[in-house]
Protein backbone atom coordinates (compact mmCIF):
# COMPACT_ATOMS: atom_id res chain seq x y z
CA UNK A 1 0.00 0.00 0.00
CA UNK A 2 1.89 2.99 -1.43
CA UNK A 3 -0.29 5.87 -0.69
CA UNK A 4 -1.51 7.04 2.54
CA UNK A 5 -5.16 8.75 2.00
CA UNK A 6 -5.26 12.36 1.23
CA UNK A 7 -8.11 14.63 -1.10
CA UNK A 8 -6.80 17.04 -3.31
CA UNK A 9 -9.12 19.73 -5.50
CA UNK A 10 -8.63 19.96 -8.83
CA UNK A 11 -10.62 22.77 -10.06
CA UNK A 12 -14.03 24.75 -8.20
CA UNK A 13 -16.86 26.19 -10.36
CA UNK A 14 -19.00 28.23 -7.66
CA UNK A 15 -19.33 25.64 -4.70
CA UNK A 16 -18.52 22.65 -6.83
CA UNK A 17 -15.96 20.90 -6.54
CA UNK A 18 -13.83 18.17 -8.25
CA UNK A 19 -10.81 16.72 -7.50
CA UNK A 20 -9.22 13.31 -6.24
CA UNK A 21 -9.19 11.23 -2.91
CA UNK A 22 -6.18 9.04 -2.07
CA UNK A 23 -6.73 5.59 -0.72
CA UNK A 24 -4.48 3.22 -0.08
CA UNK A 25 -6.23 0.79 -2.73
CA UNK A 26 -6.57 3.75 -5.48
CA UNK A 27 -7.74 6.95 -6.25
CA UNK A 28 -11.29 8.03 -6.12
CA UNK A 29 -12.52 10.46 -8.65
CA UNK A 30 -14.94 13.63 -6.93
CA UNK A 31 -17.66 13.97 -7.57
CA UNK A 32 -18.06 10.23 -6.75
CA UNK A 33 -21.36 8.02 -6.90
CA UNK A 34 -20.73 4.92 -4.13
CA UNK A 35 -23.07 2.02 -5.53
CA UNK A 36 -24.41 0.85 -2.11
CA UNK A 37 -23.30 -3.20 -1.55
CA UNK A 38 -25.06 -3.67 1.50
CA UNK A 39 -24.27 -7.40 1.76
CA UNK A 40 -21.09 -7.67 0.49
CA UNK A 41 -22.47 -7.84 -3.09
CA UNK A 42 -23.78 -4.69 -5.52
CA UNK A 43 -27.38 -6.57 -5.26
CA UNK A 44 -27.09 -8.55 -9.40
CA UNK A 45 -23.98 -7.55 -10.15
CA UNK A 46 -20.52 -8.81 -10.84
CA UNK A 47 -17.83 -6.72 -9.10
CA UNK A 48 -15.99 -6.50 -12.36
CA UNK A 49 -19.10 -5.13 -13.74
CA UNK A 50 -19.80 -2.39 -11.18
CA UNK A 51 -15.96 -1.32 -12.16
CA UNK A 52 -16.52 -1.18 -15.88
CA UNK A 53 -19.60 1.54 -15.23
CA UNK A 54 -17.46 3.79 -13.47
CA UNK A 55 -17.19 3.12 -9.51
CA UNK A 56 -14.41 3.87 -7.64
CA UNK A 57 -15.70 3.09 -4.80
CA UNK A 58 -18.23 1.18 -3.33
CA UNK A 59 -20.50 0.98 0.31
CA UNK A 60 -20.78 -1.73 2.31
CA UNK A 61 -23.10 -2.01 5.13
CA UNK A 62 -22.02 -2.72 9.33
CA UNK A 63 -25.04 -3.43 10.28
CA UNK A 64 -25.92 -6.24 7.69
CA UNK A 65 -22.45 -7.54 7.59
CA UNK A 66 -22.19 -7.61 11.40
CA UNK A 67 -25.24 -9.87 11.77
CA UNK A 68 -24.45 -11.89 8.80
CA UNK A 69 -21.88 -13.35 8.16
CA UNK A 70 -20.18 -11.29 10.78
CA UNK A 71 -17.42 -9.21 11.18
CA UNK A 72 -15.14 -11.33 12.61
CA UNK A 73 -15.80 -13.95 10.14
CA UNK A 74 -15.06 -11.88 7.40
CA UNK A 75 -11.49 -10.75 9.38
CA UNK A 76 -10.46 -14.67 9.35
CA UNK A 77 -11.60 -14.89 5.33
CA UNK A 78 -8.77 -11.98 4.83
CA UNK A 79 -11.18 -9.18 4.66
CA UNK A 80 -14.36 -7.78 2.91
CA UNK A 81 -11.75 -6.70 -0.36
CA UNK A 82 -10.89 -10.17 -0.71
CA UNK A 83 -14.35 -11.51 0.49
CA UNK A 84 -16.10 -9.67 -2.03
CA UNK A 85 -13.63 -9.24 -4.95
CA UNK A 86 -13.33 -5.80 -4.92
CA UNK A 87 -9.81 -4.79 -4.76
CA UNK A 88 -10.58 -1.17 -4.80
CA UNK A 89 -11.55 1.75 -1.80
CA UNK A 90 -14.53 0.16 0.39
CA UNK A 91 -16.68 2.83 2.73
CA UNK A 92 -18.62 1.41 5.58
CA UNK A 93 -21.43 3.32 7.04
CA UNK A 94 -21.12 3.32 10.56
CA UNK A 95 -24.59 1.19 11.07
CA UNK A 96 -26.31 3.95 13.16
CA UNK A 97 -28.88 4.65 10.57
CA UNK A 98 -30.03 1.15 10.05
CA UNK A 99 -30.21 0.57 14.07
CA UNK A 100 -32.13 3.69 14.15
CA UNK A 101 -34.94 2.19 11.75
CA UNK A 102 -35.90 -0.77 13.60
CA UNK A 103 -38.05 1.50 15.98
CA UNK A 104 -39.37 -0.32 18.71
CA UNK A 105 -36.43 -2.76 18.55
CA UNK A 106 -33.92 -0.75 19.90
CA UNK A 107 -32.83 1.32 23.19
CA UNK A 108 -30.77 4.33 23.02
CA UNK A 109 -28.54 5.28 25.46
CA UNK A 110 -25.22 7.24 26.60
CA UNK A 111 -23.19 3.72 26.23
CA UNK A 112 -24.44 2.84 23.00
CA UNK A 113 -27.53 1.29 20.84
CA UNK A 114 -29.07 -2.14 22.09
CA UNK A 115 -31.41 -3.76 19.24
CA UNK A 116 -32.74 -6.96 18.24
CA UNK A 117 -31.71 -8.51 14.69
CA UNK A 118 -34.11 -8.43 12.20
CA UNK A 119 -33.85 -11.54 10.82
CA UNK A 120 -33.41 -13.58 14.39
CA UNK A 121 -34.60 -11.47 16.84
CA UNK A 122 -31.35 -12.25 18.86
CA UNK A 123 -30.24 -9.08 21.08
CA UNK A 124 -27.40 -6.82 20.38
CA UNK A 125 -25.59 -3.96 21.61
CA UNK A 126 -23.59 -1.69 18.97
CA UNK A 127 -21.22 1.24 20.97
CA UNK A 128 -18.98 3.95 19.04
CA UNK A 129 -16.10 1.41 20.10
CA UNK A 130 -18.12 -1.35 19.01
CA UNK A 131 -18.65 0.11 15.22
CA UNK A 132 -15.39 1.27 14.81
CA UNK A 133 -14.10 -2.27 15.58
CA UNK A 134 -16.60 -3.94 13.27
CA UNK A 135 -15.69 -1.58 10.55
CA UNK A 136 -11.55 -2.21 11.17
CA UNK A 137 -12.10 -6.30 11.35
CA UNK A 138 -13.88 -5.71 8.18
CA UNK A 139 -11.06 -3.75 6.66
CA UNK A 140 -12.60 -0.70 5.45
CA UNK A 141 -10.70 2.15 4.01
CA UNK A 142 -12.86 4.88 5.17
CA UNK A 143 -14.66 4.52 8.24
CA UNK A 144 -17.89 6.58 9.68
CA UNK A 145 -17.96 7.32 13.21
CA UNK A 146 -20.86 6.09 15.02
CA UNK A 147 -24.00 8.69 15.40
CA UNK A 148 -27.85 8.89 16.34
CA UNK A 149 -29.67 9.90 12.68
CA UNK A 150 -32.19 12.64 13.88
CA UNK A 151 -35.93 11.78 13.21
CA UNK A 152 -37.76 13.20 11.40
CA UNK A 153 -39.26 15.73 11.87
CA UNK A 154 -37.74 16.70 15.11
CA UNK A 155 -38.21 19.63 17.14
CA UNK A 156 -35.70 21.89 18.14
CA UNK A 157 -35.01 20.31 21.68
CA UNK A 158 -35.22 16.77 20.23
CA UNK A 159 -33.01 17.71 17.48
CA UNK A 160 -30.57 19.23 20.03
CA UNK A 161 -30.83 16.13 22.35
CA UNK A 162 -29.74 14.22 19.58
CA UNK A 163 -26.61 16.49 18.00
CA UNK A 164 -24.72 16.07 21.49
CA UNK A 165 -25.05 12.30 21.65
CA UNK A 166 -23.88 12.02 18.05
CA UNK A 167 -20.99 14.49 19.13
CA UNK A 168 -20.02 12.87 22.20
CA UNK A 169 -19.62 9.58 20.18
CA UNK A 170 -18.12 11.25 17.12
CA UNK A 171 -15.09 12.12 19.88
CA UNK A 172 -15.41 8.21 21.30
CA UNK A 173 -15.39 7.39 17.69
CA UNK A 174 -12.26 8.97 17.31
CA UNK A 175 -10.58 7.51 19.94
CA UNK A 176 -11.59 3.58 19.21
CA UNK A 177 -10.37 4.63 15.65
CA UNK A 178 -7.08 5.74 16.38
CA UNK A 179 -5.80 3.30 19.16
CA UNK A 180 -5.43 1.21 16.33
CA UNK A 181 -5.76 3.15 13.07
CA UNK A 182 -4.87 0.52 9.59
CA UNK A 183 -2.38 2.31 7.92
CA UNK A 184 -3.70 4.76 5.31
CA UNK A 185 -7.80 3.96 6.50
CA UNK A 186 -10.12 7.09 7.21
CA UNK A 187 -12.61 8.35 9.66
CA UNK A 188 -15.20 10.75 8.62
CA UNK A 189 -16.78 12.30 11.15
CA UNK A 190 -21.17 12.78 10.66
CA UNK A 191 -22.50 16.28 11.19
CA UNK A 192 -26.36 16.30 12.61
CA UNK A 193 -28.69 18.80 13.76
CA UNK A 194 -31.90 18.46 11.32
CA UNK A 195 -33.20 21.08 9.55
CA UNK A 196 -31.85 24.34 12.36
CA UNK A 197 -28.87 26.38 11.24
CA UNK A 198 -27.48 26.83 14.40
CA UNK A 199 -27.21 23.22 15.58
CA UNK A 200 -25.42 22.11 12.19
CA UNK A 201 -23.37 25.07 13.04
CA UNK A 202 -22.48 23.71 16.11
CA UNK A 203 -22.16 20.01 15.16
CA UNK A 204 -19.77 21.25 12.65
CA UNK A 205 -17.60 23.31 15.27
CA UNK A 206 -17.30 20.22 17.42
CA UNK A 207 -16.61 17.79 15.02
CA UNK A 208 -13.55 19.90 13.81
CA UNK A 209 -12.41 20.70 17.12
CA UNK A 210 -12.19 16.32 17.45
CA UNK A 211 -10.68 16.32 14.13
CA UNK A 212 -11.41 14.08 10.84
CA UNK A 213 -10.18 13.19 7.98
CA UNK A 214 -13.62 13.93 6.21
CA UNK A 215 -16.95 14.62 7.06
CA UNK A 216 -20.38 13.43 6.26
CA UNK A 217 -23.65 15.42 6.23
CA UNK A 218 -25.98 13.22 7.83
CA UNK A 219 -29.51 13.44 8.77
CA UNK A 220 -31.37 14.56 5.56
CA UNK A 221 -32.76 12.40 2.77
CA UNK A 222 -35.32 11.35 5.68
CA UNK A 223 -38.82 12.64 4.35
CA UNK A 224 -37.97 16.04 4.30
CA UNK A 225 -38.17 16.90 0.97
CA UNK A 226 -35.58 18.49 -2.02
CA UNK A 227 -36.64 22.18 -1.09
CA UNK A 228 -35.37 21.79 2.66
CA UNK A 229 -32.89 19.26 1.89
CA UNK A 230 -31.36 22.00 -0.14
CA UNK A 231 -32.28 25.01 2.39
CA UNK A 232 -29.37 23.22 4.87
CA UNK A 233 -27.05 22.22 1.96
CA UNK A 234 -27.17 25.79 1.21
CA UNK A 235 -25.42 26.26 4.60
CA UNK A 236 -23.87 23.29 5.60
CA UNK A 237 -21.34 22.50 3.40
CA UNK A 238 -19.37 25.57 3.85
CA UNK A 239 -19.28 24.90 7.76
CA UNK A 240 -16.79 22.01 7.15
CA UNK A 241 -13.03 22.15 5.95
CA UNK A 242 -12.86 23.20 2.45
CA UNK A 243 -9.70 20.48 2.44
CA UNK A 244 -11.42 17.81 3.41
CA UNK A 245 -13.94 15.36 1.37
CA UNK A 246 -17.83 16.19 2.25
CA UNK A 247 -20.34 13.34 1.94
CA UNK A 248 -24.01 13.64 1.65
CA UNK A 249 -25.06 10.23 3.08
CA UNK A 250 -28.44 8.60 0.92
CA UNK A 251 -28.83 10.45 -1.55
CA UNK A 252 -30.18 10.47 -3.61
CA UNK A 253 -31.64 10.89 -7.10
CA UNK A 254 -30.43 12.65 -10.11
CA UNK A 255 -31.60 16.22 -9.17
CA UNK A 256 -30.87 15.59 -5.75
CA UNK A 257 -26.81 14.78 -6.33
CA UNK A 258 -26.50 17.66 -9.32
CA UNK A 259 -28.03 20.06 -6.58
CA UNK A 260 -25.72 19.13 -3.77
CA UNK A 261 -22.94 19.37 -6.04
CA UNK A 262 -23.31 22.57 -6.96
CA UNK A 263 -23.69 22.96 -2.78
CA UNK A 264 -19.98 21.44 -2.60
CA UNK A 265 -20.76 18.42 -1.53
CA UNK A 266 -17.91 15.68 -3.08
CA UNK A 267 -19.54 11.83 -2.52
CA UNK A 268 -22.93 10.21 -2.71
CA UNK A 269 -24.47 6.86 -2.17
CA UNK A 270 -27.91 5.84 -2.50
CA UNK A 271 -29.88 2.62 -3.32
CA UNK A 272 -32.07 4.10 -6.05
CA UNK A 273 -30.52 3.27 -9.01
CA UNK A 274 -29.88 -0.39 -8.15
CA UNK A 275 -33.60 -0.70 -6.74
CA UNK A 276 -35.19 0.93 -9.16
CA UNK A 277 -33.18 -1.63 -11.81
CA UNK A 278 -34.67 -5.17 -9.81
CA UNK A 279 -38.47 -2.95 -10.14
CA UNK A 280 -38.05 -2.20 -13.61
CA UNK A 281 -37.52 1.46 -13.47
CA UNK A 282 -34.66 2.59 -15.59
CA UNK A 283 -32.97 6.41 -15.59
CA UNK A 284 -32.58 7.64 -18.78
CA UNK A 285 -31.76 11.49 -20.60
CA UNK A 286 -35.25 11.20 -21.42
CA UNK A 287 -36.39 10.71 -18.13
CA UNK A 288 -37.35 7.44 -15.92
CA UNK A 289 -38.62 4.43 -17.76
CA UNK A 290 -40.81 1.56 -16.31
CA UNK A 291 -40.05 -1.30 -18.48
CA UNK A 292 -43.49 -3.30 -17.66
CA UNK A 293 -45.43 -0.78 -19.39
CA UNK A 294 -46.83 -1.87 -22.80
CA UNK A 295 -45.71 0.15 -24.74
CA UNK A 296 -42.20 -1.44 -24.85
CA UNK A 297 -43.39 -5.08 -25.92
CA UNK A 298 -42.53 -4.70 -29.70
CA UNK A 299 -39.96 -1.78 -29.14
CA UNK A 300 -36.63 -2.84 -30.61
CA UNK A 301 -34.89 0.47 -29.73
CA UNK A 302 -32.53 0.44 -27.12
CA UNK A 303 -32.66 1.21 -23.19
CA UNK A 304 -31.30 5.26 -24.01
CA UNK A 305 -29.53 5.73 -27.49
CA UNK A 306 -27.13 8.29 -25.58
CA UNK A 307 -25.97 5.72 -23.11
CA UNK A 308 -22.89 3.87 -23.76
CA UNK A 309 -23.67 0.95 -21.34
CA UNK A 310 -23.38 -2.57 -22.49
CA UNK A 311 -27.16 -3.17 -21.80
CA UNK A 312 -27.87 -0.10 -24.24
CA UNK A 313 -25.49 -1.68 -27.15
CA UNK A 314 -27.06 -4.67 -27.24
CA UNK A 315 -30.50 -4.96 -25.91
CA UNK A 316 -33.45 -3.94 -26.74
CA UNK A 317 -36.55 -1.97 -24.99
CA UNK A 318 -38.81 -5.19 -25.88
CA UNK A 319 -36.49 -7.69 -24.73
CA UNK A 320 -36.19 -5.67 -21.20
CA UNK A 321 -39.81 -6.10 -21.58
CA UNK A 322 -40.28 -9.61 -21.63
CA UNK A 323 -37.63 -10.30 -19.23
CA UNK A 324 -39.60 -8.57 -16.50
CA UNK A 325 -43.15 -10.10 -17.98
CA UNK A 326 -41.90 -13.58 -17.99
CA UNK A 327 -40.03 -12.59 -13.90
CA UNK A 328 -36.60 -13.55 -15.49
CA UNK A 329 -33.53 -12.62 -13.05
CA UNK A 330 -31.61 -11.30 -16.05
CA UNK A 331 -34.26 -8.36 -16.45
CA UNK A 332 -33.29 -6.46 -12.86
CA UNK A 333 -29.52 -8.01 -13.56
CA UNK A 334 -29.47 -5.62 -17.41
CA UNK A 335 -31.36 -2.80 -15.57
CA UNK A 336 -29.14 -2.73 -13.00
CA UNK A 337 -26.43 -2.01 -14.53
CA UNK A 338 -27.46 0.39 -16.89
CA UNK A 339 -28.72 2.56 -14.25
CA UNK A 340 -25.19 2.06 -12.33
CA UNK A 341 -23.42 3.52 -15.96
CA UNK A 342 -26.58 5.93 -15.44
CA UNK A 343 -25.34 7.34 -12.68
CA UNK A 344 -21.76 7.06 -13.47
CA UNK A 345 -22.13 8.63 -16.52
CA UNK A 346 -23.63 11.63 -15.00
CA UNK A 347 -20.60 11.84 -12.23
CA UNK A 348 -18.21 11.56 -15.51
CA UNK A 349 -19.90 14.68 -16.88
CA UNK A 350 -19.96 16.73 -13.51
CA UNK A 351 -16.15 16.51 -12.96
CA UNK A 352 -15.62 17.53 -16.15
CA UNK A 353 -18.38 20.41 -16.33
CA UNK A 354 -16.96 21.68 -13.19
CA UNK A 355 -13.23 21.45 -14.24
CA UNK A 356 -14.60 23.84 -17.50
CA UNK A 357 -16.90 26.25 -15.78
CA UNK A 358 -19.91 25.02 -16.50
CA UNK A 359 -21.39 23.23 -13.82
CA UNK A 360 -24.61 25.10 -13.12
CA UNK A 361 -25.23 24.37 -17.24
CA UNK A 362 -24.23 20.84 -17.00
CA UNK A 363 -26.62 20.10 -13.81
CA UNK A 364 -29.66 21.72 -15.54
CA UNK A 365 -29.29 20.47 -18.92
CA UNK A 366 -29.26 16.92 -17.40
CA UNK A 367 -32.41 17.48 -14.80
CA UNK A 368 -34.27 18.78 -17.93
CA UNK A 369 -33.36 16.13 -20.20
CA UNK A 370 -34.31 13.61 -17.61
CA UNK A 371 -37.98 15.45 -16.57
Amino acid sequence: MAELFRFTLHATDGRARTGVIDTPRGPVRTPAFMPVGTAATVKGMKPADVRASGADILLGNTYHLMLRPGAERVARLGGLHRFMDWPHPILTDSGGYQVMSLGDLVKVREEGVEFRSHLDGTRHFVSPERSIAIQQLLGSDILMAFDECTKHPATHAEAARSMNLSMRWAKRSRTAFLERRPEGAALFGIQQGALFADLRRESAERLVAIGFEGYAIGGLAVGEGQAAMFEVLDHAPGQLPADRPRYLMGVGKPADILGAVLRGVDMFDCVLPTRSGRTAQAFTRAGTLNLRNARFAEDMGPLDPGCPCPVCARVSRAYLHHLFRAGEMLGPMLLTEHNLWHYQEMMAGMRAAIAQGKAEAFARDWVQAGD
